[in-house]
């Protein structure tokens, strides 16, 4: 039986079920049974984790070495786990200065008592969908500088934003907020429907189990994640699997699984 949100005392989190799936220690007992759920339809949703922190440290460290970005929000930043945003940011310049964004209170306490002593790094607590929290917010402008090129980060975010809260008015929102040669990176669950059948069926029956466990989780087609560029020059290879942006020679071969085929990436630029 799935578990709900309305029939345990602790609802379980899309966060803590993410960092029990990268083998992480901050979860309950109900983040566990939705994780051990998903795994059951999708066996390799670990590995699919796994590679979207292996697609964040490639995708961080070329919007520093190569674009040239020192200051970055990262939206539904989740639990903090190592190789984070600062930590990958860090290594290529100490100064970087990075926002931590979550709608989980429990998410930014945790955030920021492991960052008290970083002085370029902070979390606030703010959700994706009301950008005004985030654009307004003292603490945020305390670090970021919106007359500078802004590196906006939604790594496994928009997924868990609901058709009716227009994720792709999020994006274009966040767009017009930001200077010219800012960056977007994201990445978000897909369904490829006719194009694979195999993997439609199994997206379709993980979007059901999330939708009905954490309340959110939606595996969108390729159109639709497009639509969340829309407006930004998006850099090559485009919109891809995550294992297959800009792989480092030193990754692992993809497993190319079905998950593989349904967690994509890209990285964008606002021209």
């Amino acid at each position: 039986m799935v578990i709900s949100a309305k029939t345990c005392f602790l609802a379980p989190s899309a966060a803590r079920v993410y960092d029990f799936l990268l083998g992480g220690k901050d979860h309950y007992a109900v983040d566990r049974e939705v994780a051990q759920q998903f795994l059951a339809v999708a066996p390799d949703a670990g590995r699919a984790a796994l590679a979207n922190r292996a697609f964040v440290r490639r995708a961080v460290r070329h919007l520093v070495a190569d674009a040239g970005i020192r200051q970055f929000i990262d939206l539904g930043a989740g639990l903090p786990a190592r190789g984070n945003v600062h930590e990958i940011a860090h290594s290529f310049d100490p100064g970087a200065r990075v926002v931590y964004v979550d709608n989980d209170p429990m998410v930014v306490a945790h955030s920021r008592a492991l960052l008290a002593d970083d002085a370029t790094t902070t979390a606030v607590h703010a959700d994706v969908v009301r950008l005004e929290e985030i654009v307004g917010d003292p603490e945020v402008h305390r670090f970021i500088d919106f007359d500078e090129p802004v590196g906006i980060l939604l790594f496994a975010v928009l997924h868990h934003v609901r058709d009716e809260d227009d994720p792709a008015g999020v994006t274009a929102t966040l767009r017009r907020a930001l200077p010219s040669g800012s960056h977007l990176a994201l990445s978000h669950f897909h369904n490829p429907a006719q194009a694979d059948p195999e993997v439609a069926s199994q997206a379709e029956t993980s979007e059901k189990l999330l939708s009905d466990a954490l309340g959110t989780g939606r595996w969108r087609s390729r159109a639709e994640i497009l639509d969340l560029l829309a407006g930004f020059d998006v850099l090559q290879p485009g919109v891809v699997p995550l294992a297959d942006w800009r792989p480092d020679p030193a990754d692992p071969s993809p497993s190319l699984d079905l998950m593989h085929h349904q967690f994509l990436g890209a990285v964008a630029r606002k021209p």
